[in-house]
């Protein structure tokens, strides 16, 4: 049976927009250039992280993201970054008696961003940045299976990306569910390993609650 659900965080709880939208303007990039080749690199396997050193060679994302802040320009979201389903299926979920998390590739700035957000609806908020491994590293799922007090088995781990996020939970032996939304979620959707790996493909985090109640009353009546 699920009992706990993890959720990553970008395009999965938080919709990016602004904040990429943001490092075109840093960059002094047309942010729709800056979003065609942010899906270029994607579509080719690279890491995203990739896309600066096209728009700047030698572009470090942590000094970058610290002379933003010198600038009066930190990363920010807020709540009205947050995808509309959030708040109504943390709610739904909480009360069907799951546990919650958030864990996903966040700095400590934005870790503590997602506690002030989400510190009443979840049991655990964790970080990349807090814990030294960062996805799709075997030790984040190490991690991440350490702090929920349920076995890997009866975790569900929830993301947009096949690569950083289904792949590594499943090696982990977790359930997993892909949300169809985000650049990685839809460059991703369509392929073989977006089809065959997840527990559940979903096009909004409001599939969760029936999906899982359908998954553990089907585990019920075989146990």
């Amino acid at each position: 049976m699920i009992r706990a659900v993890v959720f990553d965080v970008g395009e999965c709880l938080v919709d990016e927009t602004r904040e990429y939208g943001t490092w075109a303007d840093w960059l002094g990039v047309p942010r729709h250039t800056f979003a065609s080749m942010f899906g270029a690199v994607i579509a080719q396997g690279r890491d995203y992280r990739e896309v600066f050193q096209e728009f700047q060679p030698g572009f470090d994302l942590y000094e970058q993201r610290q002379a933003r802040a010198d600038a009066g320009q930190p990363e920010i979201f807020d709540e009205t970054d947050l995808y509309p389903d959030v708040r109504p299926t943390l709610a739904q979920l909480r009360a069907d008696g799951l546990w919650l998390g958030i864990a996903g590739n966040q700095t400590v700035r934005a870790g503590g961003i997602l506690r002030s957000l989400f510190s009443d609806d979840v049991d655990l908020i964790g970080t990349s940045d807090d814990w030294g491994a960062s996805k799709p590293d075997p030790a984040f799922f190490v991690r991440v299976a350490e702090v929920v007090p349920h076995e890997p088995g009866e975790i569900l781990y929830v993301g947009d990306r096949v690569d950083n996020d289904l792949r590594p939970a499943v090696a982990a032996g977790m359930h997993t569910a892909l949300i169809h939304r985000g650049p990685w979620g839809t460059i991703q959707w369509n392929t073989a390993e977006a089809r065959d790996l997840p527990t559940f493909r979903i096009e909004s985090l409001a599939e969760l609650t029936p999906a899982i109640a359908k998954f553990n009353e089907r585990a019920r009546s075989q146990s």
